[in-house]
């Protein structure tokens, strides 16, 4: 179980500063908040949002890592995400991407369903599984200034990387991006692939 520290930073916030310096990475932010998180961050065409597919996230950031082994791939799923899709920490663990970090924006809570207490509000370790499964790298954060530490993690360490950040459950306008999903997969394609992305 971890230990239970004051939780102050504002997912906002933690986003916008992750995507400053994304670079050309491929950004996958989980269904809800995170894809709210990232759009109010500024949209951008290697941002593949996700309107659904709960638990999916990070399995869809691996497959994206395994394939383009040259591009930094951030997934950003909230912890109810994670949690429903727990066994995908096994699977990238056992694949050992070096390209892909899971930093799961974690309030503690079911935000699409109402905000009820997730397990990690009652002590489950998310970055205690993630080593447990083989990822190389891993940190929790609960403050900006831990953030800005782990900042290197995100674009500089050897993968996989998990990375846990605690943030409060302070609600914020939602932002929202197209929600055309056909339109969303073809320009994150024509984004990363160019003109193969039409072959």
């Amino acid at each position: 179980m971890a230990t239970k520290r004051k939780i102050v930073l504002q997912r906002r916030e933690v986003v916008a500063r992750i995507l400053r310096d994304r670079g050309g990475a491929l950004v996958v932010p989980g269904l809800g908040a995170p894809t709210w998180d990232a759009a109010a961050a500024g949209d951008h065409p290697l941002t593949f949002q996700m309107w659904g597919a709960m638990g999916g996230t990070a399995m869809i950031a691996l497959g994206l890592a395994l394939a383009q082994p040259q591009r930094r791939v951030i997934a950003l799923p909230g912890d109810g995400d994670m949690l429903m899709g727990i066994g995908s920490l096994a699977t990238i663990g056992t694949q050992g991407p070096p390209n892909l970090v899971v930093a799961v924006i974690d309030n503690e809570r079911y935000g699409e369903t109402g905000m009820q207490e997730t397990h990690t509000a009652r002590g489950v370790d998310l970055e205690g599984i993630a080593r447990a499964s083989g990822f190389g790298q891993t940190a929790t954060v609960y403050t900006m200034p831990e953030l800005e530490a782990a900042m290197p993690l995100f674009y500089e360490a050897q993968g996989p990387v998990f990375i846990g950040i605690k943030v409060s459950t302070q609600p914020v306008p939602n932002v929202l991006p197209p929600r055309d999903g056909a339109w969303l997969k073809h320009r994150f394609r024509q984004a990363l692939l160019g003109d193969k992305a039409f072959e």
